[in-house]
């Protein structure tokens, strides 16, 4: 049976009026419903085709353009609204500033009902572009068509793809001629490897029929000038993973870790496979405030290294503190915020649920020298009990900074048992941040928030609250 087709309506002459979640932008459509749209900018005038109708909204795209917002500018990349990566590249950098710090705030107040101080403006980017530390890009032997390619009687050329997935699409690849997110030399890299790659025949990865050679490549970089690069092969073929490999040694000698995993299951994640070790380090050094941490190819660490510092700066101001506090870092990953506070406290007492992250935690600290940290590993909501506090000690502060779906409710509870007298929450996600600071609103109030872009361009954003014991 087929599925039933939605109607598809046009609206005429539809002001497009604010910002919402997940880079949308909103109008309201003549019968008061919203229309959530991806290609318009808050001040356009547009006529609108929809393609998707619910009880309460409409989703649907610009079809012409009456008039054009004071709010645009003219996109920098070539691939802009065919890649999904920076979906505000068209409005300029103060207007996304502006609707990162309203989202926040609507959050806090209407999800989380809570009463804020005197909101302090958002903390911008300085870098608006080439401020990532890490991509990660994906062949495939059958690259994104363009309209207009499709259409087209010429021949399409070289159909190979070294890129991002197209939005929504798992099986489809754009070929990327420059990414304005990491800078140089990832884009010479990738366009060198994809070249050399097409020379030699070396077959690109087919998602659908789990064929090639070549699956993903990952490049990461540091502050301290490291440079990391992971191929991830599909199967085993020595003669010509060293060919490509000793390309690119000899091509970027600047490539401080150079690696490769060898991958054949149903999906491309490493975070289960071997990482080998080819040519140099396998890992690189990121640097802040003369801490060092060691990342590998499986480390998390903020991907705008720059914002990164501020964030924890921040994080550490709220803190507030004195040099006698035993502090509890949860969610503490690979131990950055528990080490960047650590010589302002008595004890940092950090936990994780993933091992490999706390065993880099350890040898960070050690590598720092570091010694009034512990690290344990564990399911944050089993782990983190009466038990763990009797043993380890009742905490001054709590720094949480959870996955996007916030913090489970038992954390949360267990928070409010232990009381301690100021919780720092780090959120990149202040849905699930309002909805934590809600249930604990009765005994805390927020004294200080502080949201940081982390990632200009794109509709992302950090928040940072301060709670006090009321």
């Amino acid at each position: 049976m087929s599925r039933k087709k939605t109607k598809k309506i046009i609206f005429e002459n539809i002001e497009v009026i604010d910002a919402g979640a997940k880079g949308k932008t909103i109008a309201k459509a003549p019968d008061g419903k919203v229309i959530f749209l991806s290609n318009a900018v808050p001040g356009d005038v547009v006529d609108i085709q929809t393609f998707k109708k619910r009880k309460s909204y409409y989703e649907g795209k610009a079809t012409v353009f009456h008039e054009h917002s004071d709010k645009r500018t003219e996109p920098v990349c070539e691939h802009f609204g065919t890649c999904g990566g920076c979906k505000w590249q068209n409005m300029t950098y103060g207007q996304q500033l502006y609707y990162k710090q309203k989202e926040v705030t609507n959050n806090l107040t209407r999800i989380g009902h809570i009463e804020l101080p005197e909101v302090t403006p958002i903390l911008g980017s300085e870098k608006q572009y080439f401020y990532r530390n890490k991509m990660e890009f994906s062949f495939s032997d059958s690259r994104w068509l363009t309209l207009d390619e499709i259409q087209s009687d010429k021949d399409l050329g070289d159909k190979n793809a070294l890129g991002f997935h197209i939005p929504g699409m798992w099986d489809k690849i754009l070929d990327v001629k420059k990414c304005h997110l990491q800078e140089d030399p990832s884009n010479a890299i990738r366009n060198a490897v994809k070249r050399f790659a097409v020379e030699n025949d070396l077959e690109f990865f087919n998602t659908r029929n789990q064929t090639g050679l070549l699956r993903t490549m990952m490049i990461r970089t540091s502050t301290t000038g490291d440079v990391m690069v992971l191929i991830q092969f599909f199967k085993s073929d020595t003669a010509k993973r060293e060919l490509l490999l000793d390309f690119i040694s000899e091509k970027f000698p600047q490539i401080t870790s150079l690696l490769y995993v060898i991958n054949s299951k149903g999906n491309d994640t490493i975070y289960d496979q071997d990482v080998i070790c080819y040519n140099g380090n396998d890992h690189i050094f990121e640097e802040m405030e003369g801490l060092k941490f060691k990342i590998n190819a499986k480390s998390f660490y903020q991907t705008n290294s720059e914002q990164a510092y501020e964030l924890y700066k921040i994080t550490r101001d709220f803190a507030g503190l004195t040099g006698n506090e035993l502090v509890y870092d949860l969610y503490t990953g690979t131990g950055t915020i528990a080490q960047f506070v650590a010589k302002k406290a008595k004890k940092v007492v950090g936990v994780e649920a993933v091992p490999d992250a706390i065993a880099a935690a350890k040898e960070n600290a050690q590598l720092n020298n570091i010694n009034n940290v512990d690290f344990f590993v564990g399911d944050m909501k089993h782990v983190f009990n009466s038990e763990f506090i009797n043993k380890h000690g009742q905490p001054d502060v709590i720094i949480t900074d959870p996955p996007r779906d916030g913090m489970h409710k038992d954390v949360v509870q267990q928070i409010l048992n232990i009381a301690p007298k100021r919780v720092v929450y780090v959120s990149c996600n202040s849905a699930t941040q309002a909805r934590d600071l809600a249930l604990m609103d009765g005994q805390y109030k927020v004294a200080k928030t502080q949201a940081v872009d982390m990632f200009p361009q794109t509709f992302h954003v950090e928040n940072v609250v301060l709670l006090e014991r009321r």
